[in-house]
């Protein structure tokens, strides 16, 4: 991603000097691209570059880039601007902001979103950090952006802000695969389809209302054949998920800050759960003889139903998404602009789809609306997929089929438009075997009830 992105820069006019670590790497890359100026050691590397220098680290999350930092420590200036591109855990960028002001560097925590393609070709550029030093490199990352009505490319606040942003869009990412693996699950051992018809059911959906860069690489995988076998690649690919702990970040983060994001959530268990491979092939024996057989009808129009569900189940997870952000927004100060962060996520990004056009237009037209579900036309849209969707989840249900995303969506949906809600009950238990107290409906204040 890293090499794409030097690329891509240089496409776009810019003289670009390349450093890493490991020389070979470097010569690597140089004997492959001979077009760049590279250097082997980092005071060399920061030589060639023009005050006020712009640093752009591509680097692995964590340690790493804290080497890196205390590496150019002494070799940068007043004004310069270092840019970090990796998925850092915005805590760590809100830290590295502060170290690097001290010595009047501007740091910026940019989400760089695309993959190595988008690299190349034109990512999503969340920026966060000093104003000043985004303006530094405003023009340059608006370039190198993709374009959708103008750069995909946003200062999204202070600080952290654009390693937050990036990381509830890699929560999101997390439950929107989730909820499409749901979709293929439940329409080839649910419905009996095969590769090919679930393909042509995924290559109709992607060019409706579920169009999107993600339904849209589905489509792709799904007719991908193994030279070596001639079998779908699909289906000799061990069932295992692997993740590198943005979507838990999210769910980690939505839990500290109060906010639900049960797919979300959903998605990220649901990786913990593929990971458990030996446990899950030991417990299918078990329940083998145990599990009596189940007697699914699937009905004719059930690709229609399962549609339904799989865009109010997306539309959930942009929802929490964008819930989760107007909190964070107000907790840490970043004034996060939901509706620029909608926009820029139409392109070159790896959720970007048909769906943010309305939700970008849902926060133009209200910048403080607390839940997408608040608004009037995402609200219709949802009750008008209702019942599509519960009939799925029946399906799935009745076929023993796990859909931990989907099934978690249709709850957050009942639970948030819901006035009343069981936790009433909660409360006074709470209060029963830990005098916690409860708050009444009848009255204001904290109460307390004497058990025996």
């Amino acid at each position: 991603m890293g090499q794409n992105l030097v690329r891509n820069l240089q496409n776009h006019g810019y003289s670009v000097v390349v450093y890493n670590r490991t020389g070979e790497k470097t010569r690597k890359f140089v004997e492959k691209h001979p077009e760049f100026l590279a250097e082997y050691s980092l005071e060399k590397f920061v030589s060639q570059l023009n005050q006020p220098r712009r640093i752009f680290l591509m680097v692995t999350a964590g340690t790493p880039v804290d080497a890196t930092l205390i590496s150019l420590t002494g070799l940068l200036s007043s004004g310069d601007v270092v840019i970090d591109g990796g998925n850092s855990f915005f805590k760590d960028t809100e830290r590295r902001c502060t170290d690097m002001g001290r010595q009047g560097i501007y740091f910026l925590g940019v989400g760089v979103s695309g993959g190595e393609e988008g690299a190349l070709k034109g990512p999503c550029v969340m920026v966060g950090g000093p104003r000043e030093g985004y303006e530094l490199v405003r023009e340059m990352l608006g370039r190198v952006a993709a374009q959708v009505d103008g750069p995909c490319r946003e200062y999204l606040g202070p600080r952290g802000a654009g390693h937050y942003v990036k990381m509830v869009h890699n929560g999101i990412e997390y439950a929107i695969i989730q909820i499409i693996a749901e979709a293929y699950d439940l329409l080839t051992r649910g419905a009996g389809l095969n590769l090919k018809q679930a393909r042509n059911v995924f290559k109709e959906w992607n060019e409706g209302e579920l169009g999107s860069f993600l339904m849209e690489i589905a489509v792709e995988v799904l007719g991908k054949i193994d030279p070596t076998t001639k079998h779908p690649l699909v289906s000799l690919i061990l069932d295992q998920a692997q993740q590198k702990g943005t979507g838990k970040w999210t769910s980690q983060n939505a839990m500290d800050l109060g906010i639900p994001t049960p797919t979300i959530d959903a998605a990220v268990s649901a990786r913990n759960l593929s990971g458990l491979k030996e446990e899950r092939m030991k417990a299918a024996e078990i329940f083998k003889p145990l599990r009596k057989p189940h007697q699914i009808s699937v009905p004719g129009n059930f690709t229609e139903r399962l549609e339904g569900a799989v865009r109010a189940s997306i539309s959930m997870s942009y929802a929490q998404g964008f819930h989760l952000m107007r909190k964070a927004s107000n907790e840490y100060e970043y004034m996060i602009p939901l509706a620029d962060v909608a926009r820029i996520w139409r392109g070159g990004c790896i959720i970007r789809a048909r769906m943010l056009d309305p939700i970008r237009h849902a926060f133009e037209i209200n910048g403080q609306l607390p839940n997408l579900m608040m608004d009037q036309t995402f609200a219709l849209v949802l009750a008008g997929l209702e019942n599509r969707w519960r009939e799925s989840v029946k399906t799935a249900k009745n076929a023993g089929l796990p859909i931990p995303a989907i099934g978690a969506s249709l709850d957050y949906y009942d639970g948030y438009r819901n006035e009343r809600l069981p936790a009433n009950l909660i409360q006074i238990l709470r209060d029963r075997f830990g005098a916690h107290g409860y708050e009444r409906l009848d009255k204001p204040g904290q109460f307390h009830s004497n058990w025996p």
